[in-house]
């Protein structure tokens, strides 16, 4: 039993940084936390935090001792799920989020069917274009879009998303069709947050700075603004499809297509994906894919 004594509250304090908010974590002192580690620091013979008055980090020791740390009482809770889960319904709360338009058109529809067949489990979510800093503010699952750039969260592709460049046919009729991606000089582009377009041009992907009349931060504006015959507007399918298959919009410069781009729910590394989450990871990798 000895060895056990510490680990918990040495893995808490390395996670939040602070031994006062280890103990919170906890629901124990801050004195039982900061003797429990020096008990440990004790028995190992190594320092395993560099204290000040205003910030407290692990060694290079602790480091080493937090990843094994970590993976034990995620094997712990692991376990405990197994055993404890085998004769019960995927229960309790998951909060997640993703970001608005995907979320409300794509994920949130599932999400409330997913619920429809699962009672016991609640459902926060929060639908954002910025990214929320999950450990932070809590959230067991986010839904990305694109490429990843956070390498502390681990990924499972759900399903890929395909960029379309389209127009009109009024206004293809009184500007003429682009070709190429240098034509695009000559046309009216509709903008959204960014000042470019990606594109692929011999298996190489390019980003091609495009201008026009209309930026707006609204994808269904940038729609709305194709179908009137404003510009041309390069979005993911979801917000066009219908356009396309019903001739209101006519896709151009698809030999430039680019590449598809991922659609990923993504969660804090270290950490195994309990029931209810991977239920409901699974659920939404099946009905999008």
């Amino acid at each position: 039993m000895m060895q056990w004594q510490g680990i918990s509250e040495f893995v808490s304090v390395a996670e939040t940084e602070s031994f006062t908010q280890a103990s919170k974590k906890l629901a124990i002192s801050t004195a039982q936390v900061s003797r429990q580690v020096s008990v440990l620091e004790q028995r190992l013979n190594i320092k395993l935090f560099y204290r000040t008055t205003r910030k407290v980090s692990l060694t290079e020791e602790g480091k080493i001792f937090y990843q094994h740390c970590r993976g034990v009482l995620d094997g712990l809770d692991a376990a405990e799920r197994a055993v404890t889960n085998l004769q019960s319904k995927p229960q309790g709360k998951i909060k997640l989020t993703a970001p608005v338009t995907y979320g409300e058109q794509q994920i949130l529809p599932l999400v409330n069917n997913f619920m429809t067949q699962y009672n016991n489990i609640e459902i926060t979510a929060y639908l954002s274009n910025q990214q929320v800093d999950l450990v932070d503010e809590g959230y067991d699952l986010a839904i990305r879009l694109g490429k990843l750039s956070d390498s502390s969260m681990m990924a499972k592709k759900l399903a890929e998303r395909t960029n379309y460049v389209c127009a009109s046919p009024a206004y293809l009729a009184k500007h003429g069709i682009p070709h190429s991606l240098s034509e695009l000089d000559k046309h009216s582009c509709l903008l959204g947050t960014r000042d470019y377009w990606h594109f692929n041009d011999a298996n190489k992907e390019k980003n091609i700075r495009v201008s026009g009349k209309l930026r707006c931060n609204s994808g269904f504006g940038l729609v709305d603004a194709a179908l009137k015959g404003l510009g041309i507007v390069q979005l993911p399918d979801y917000y066009i499809k219908e356009h396309l298959n019903n001739g209101r919009l006519i896709t151009l410069l698809d030999n430039y297509k680019a590449p598809d781009e991922g659609i990923w729910a993504i969660y804090p590394q270290n950490r195994h994906l309990s029931p209810k989450i991977k239920l409901l990871v699974e659920y939404l990798l099946t009905h999008l894919s």
